[in-house]
């Protein structure tokens, strides 16, 4: 059984073939299309417009699980990530000739230094508006 219609298949076509033309516009922008890739999804999006047999968009198909996932514990998962970027980070030094736990050291280095600033400038604008509070009163 065919995923694509033949409908579906002629539109695809003939995207491309504007696209190549250099007369297939994007959307709401209106830009030129250069993309082989986006050429390709413009024409299976009028043949679904059109009621041709294409199969549902990879986002609609994955969406449920991935909505239901990011809705519980977001606060932790963000603390996965950032062990796991400073591990590619350290990764990638030790690809540059540093080791490897140097280089874990230093992206927990960087990592820490970018919090703390961002805590001293909480700590600053929460003085300034004590002050302007204070002198308000006054």
């Amino acid at each position: 059984m065919a995923k694509y219609s033949e409908k579906a298949g002629d539109k695809v076509e003939r995207a491309m073939h504007e696209m190549k033309e250099g007369k297939l516009k994007m959307g709401r922008s209106g830009k030129k299309v250069t993309s082989r890739k986006q050429a390709i999804a413009i024409g299976l999006s009028e043949a679904r417009e059109e009621g041709a047999k294409v199969p549902k968009k990879a986002a609609a198909r994955k969406g449920g699980a991935k909505k239901a996932a990011a809705k519980g514990g977001t606060r932790k998962k963000t603390a996965g990530k950032k062990a796991a970027t400073r591990k590619g980070a350290a990764k990638k030094a030790a690809t540059k000739g540093r080791t490897r736990t140097t280089a874990l050291k230093a992206a927990t280095k960087s990592a820490t230094r970018k919090t703390a600033t961002k805590k001293a400038g909480a700590k600053k604008s929460t003085a300034k508006r004590a002050t302007r509070k204070r002198a308000a009163h006054a």
